[in-house]
């Protein structure tokens, strides 16, 4: 039997030695953290992604997951809300992580915490314990690249600072929220806030790097403009942010999807992140995670190899990653945004079918 070796221990990671593992491959998994920590993540799971987590052997209700039925945006002159065209459900990384490489273990695979890959040369992969030299070596590092392995980036778009930390509402707020994902709009940027597990809610956001600077170029300074808000005193006002610090990433590429080449930058599988990085705005990082996953894990399993992943996916994803673009570009501009929610206002129906469009697609 060949030799798996996964780096990271996401959901493309966890996902991917879960399905491998199950087919008797042998599987190690690399994950960097000893024991399940936050990541910066919108921690929304559409549709697609419940429908492929489930067949993997998780019940996201069971995990404590909020469910999601509706959509909710939010800008100075309007609140639109329609119904989501799926079931959407909100749980924090930490847990939904933590229960995938559980799932990968009891299924087999070999399950590393506190193993840091360094580099990589080929298919060589120097980590803290060691060399290792696998047959096969999928990379779901995120939005870390490896020394050795980095992805191709340019041309996409890395204007943005992103911001990610948990909030303790008040009961009325929570019960306003309950139910629905909210995008809250504001100058060069935007927000999404939804309850996870335990009453707590998720804020999430992108602010360009210009605006940043402009507005002081610290979380408090940011934190502080936001408040002054009204769409987002609402909110926040009367609750407590839980985290100490927020997790923060700057230069996130998106709109990139790796082009399968010829050579070296064939030698292994990208999964998620490492693979295609749609904007946030749309939602759909999770579900393009368990894909990869799901399609590299079919991949080899048919005897092919990496270039034949990469082709795969990005037929698979192509289309998704590029409406997704335009739709950010829109999202993060004051002007426009005001000509996009007169649109909706309009014709309530375009978000919907929004939604629908950026998702990927589930073989039934």
């Amino acid at each position: 039997m060949s030799e798996v070796a996964i780096v990271g221990g996401g959901l493309a990671g966890g996902a991917a030695a879960t399905l491998l593992a199950r087919e008797d491959r042998r599987v190690i998994l690399l994950e960097r953290d000893i024991e399940p920590n936050h990541r910066i993540c919108g921690e929304f799971i559409s549709g697609d992604a419940e429908t492929m987590l489930r067949r993997l052997g998780l019940d996201l209700e069971r995990l404590g997951a909020t469910r999601m039925d509706r959509l909710r945006i939010v800008s100075d002159t309007r609140t639109i809300s329609v119904p989501l065209p799926f079931a959407a459900f909100g749980l924090t990384r930490k847990r939904l992580d933590a229960a995938l490489l559980d799932l990968a273990e009891a299924a087999g695979a070999r399950v590393e915490r506190g193993a840091v890959a360094r580099r990589i040369d080929g298919r060589r992969v120097e980590t803290s314990l060691g060399a290792i030299e696998p047959d096969t070596l999928l990379l779901a590092s995120g939005k870390h690249d490896l020394r050795g392995a980095p992805r191709s980036t340019e041309g996409c778009a890395k204007d943005f600072v992103g911001f990610k930390t948990y909030w303790r509402l008040g009961a009325s707020t929570v019960a306003a929220l309950r139910g629905h994902i909210e995008i809250i709009l504001f100058d060069h940027g935007y927000a999404g806030l939804q309850l996870v597990e335990g009453g707590i809610a998720n804020l999430c956001l992108l602010v360009r790097k210009t605006r940043f600077a402009e507005i002081g170029g610290t979380w408090t300074s940011l934190l502080e403009a936001l408040i002054a808000l009204p769409r987002f005193a609402c909110r926040l006002a009367d609750g407590e942010q839980i985290l100490e610090k927020p997790l923060t990433i700057a230069g996130v590429p998106y709109g990139f999807m790796h082009r399968a080449r010829p050579g070296s930058d064939d030698i292994a599988f990208r999964l998620g992140d490492q693979a295609a990085v749609i904007p946030s705005f749309c939602g759909d990082g999770m579900a393009i995670a368990l894909h990869s996953a799901r399609r590299a894990a079919a991949t080899i399993i048919a005897g092919g190899g990496p270039a034949d992943h990469h082709h795969a996916l990005r037929a698979d994803l192509a289309r998704q990653v590029s409406l997704a673009m335009w739709i950010q570009k829109i999202g993060g501009n004051g002007s426009l945004q005001a000509l996009m929610l007169g649109a909706i206002s309009l014709a309530p129906a375009i978000l919907p079918w929004l939604a629908q469009v950026t998702r990927v697609r589930v073989p039934s």
